[in-house]
């Protein structure tokens, strides 16, 4: 006879535990966190730059309204007299006068530089070593610059003695010590060196247009000259536009070139040359800060006039 047996019950699964419901708001939390994270990156660059940018520059407009000799704990709040005296000191006013020579030399400058930028944008022998050599003047140092040309522009130095060996004795000069030519030879020296600069621009600027217009240009007959003027130009603007802020407050901030080679003299003071030695010379840091100031406003009104009269736009060469 034949028994059966019932096996043994096997392993009953336990049961799964139960989730515990998020609390209120912790989605909300994470979001707000995460949202957070680019702030946190940013807080260190900003607070430097409110630190090291906006606080001195509040400082300066608030030196500027003071008679402060930089030494002084006490400042006098003496109002707008700083500001009326750069306008109406002789001294003051004449550097704004000197400043014109640099201001239309960067027109020459920027007539050089899209020049070459646009003959060397198509083929031509020994490109490379054309763009290395107008780019090199800007590579060298302001001060070197200026001890080289000092040497060179001295009385019977390097340009003198070409002169009289070509037999052009009657252009020889006090390059730097006449003061009738003495700030059109300093503004000749800057133009030779920041051409370079503005020839990168432009070059970087024209090589970005498309290959595809220039060939459709040709097909339908366009010279150089068409090329530029309908296709490189319209697509520059706006470097241009830059190149010219740049020349306006260049012209305002220039100083080392003057400085080396003339330290000033003969009429050759530029704006930073007289602020600064307002500030350490005379110890007006209140009348310095007004100057800076004045630099300052120029340059930001004229990026604005900028703006206005010719507004970027975009250029459709399709």
């Amino acid at each position: 006879m034949t028994t059966t047996t019932t096996g043994a019950p096997g392993p009953v699964d336990a049961p799964a535990p139960a989730t515990r419901p998020a609390p209120p708001g912790a989605g909300r939390g994470a979001r707000r966190r995460r949202r957070a994270v680019p702030y946190l990156f940013l807080l260190v660059p900003v607070g430097l730059l409110l630190l090291l940018t906006y606080l001195p520059v509040a400082n300066m407009f608030w030196y500027s309204v003071t008679d402060w000799d930089g030494l002084a704990r006490t400042k006098e709040l003496v109002g707008l007299d700083n500001y009326v005296e750069i306008f109406t000191d002789p001294d003051n006013v004449r550097v704004f006068y000197v400043s014109l020579y640099y201001f239309l030399a960067s027109f020459v400058q920027m007539a050089l530089a899209l020049y070459f930028a646009t003959v060397l944008s198509f083929r031509v022998r020994l490109k490379n070593l054309w763009k290395g050599i107008l780019f090199f003047p800007y590579l060298i140092n302001g001060v070197a610059i200026g001890l080289i040309f000092l040497n060179f522009l001295k009385p019977g130095g390097g340009l003198d003695t070409v002169l009289l060996a070509a037999g052009l004795d009657a252009l020889v000069r006090q390059w730097t010590g006449d003061p009738a030519v003495a700030n059109v030879t300093l503004a000749a020296v800057s133009v030779w060196r920041y051409t370079g600069l503005n020839f990168v621009m432009f070059l970087g600027a024209i090589q970005s247009i498309s290959s595809d217009v220039y060939e459709a240009a040709e097909i339908d007959g366009a010279n150089r000259w068409h090329e530029f003027r309908h296709i490189i130009l319209p697509s520059i603007r706006p470097i241009v536009g830059l190149s010219f802020i740049l020349a306006i407050s260049g012209a305002l901030s220039v100083f080392e070139i003057p400085y080396v080679m003339t330290n000033g003299g003969n009429g050759t003071e530029t704006f930073v040359i007289r602020t600064i030695w307002m500030a350490f010379n005379r110890n007006m840091v209140g009348l310095a800060s007004a100057m800076a100031v004045v630099l300052l406003v120029v340059v930001l009104l004229v990026t604005w006039v900028q703006r206005r009269v010719v507004p970027e736009q975009e250029v459709d060469l399709t």
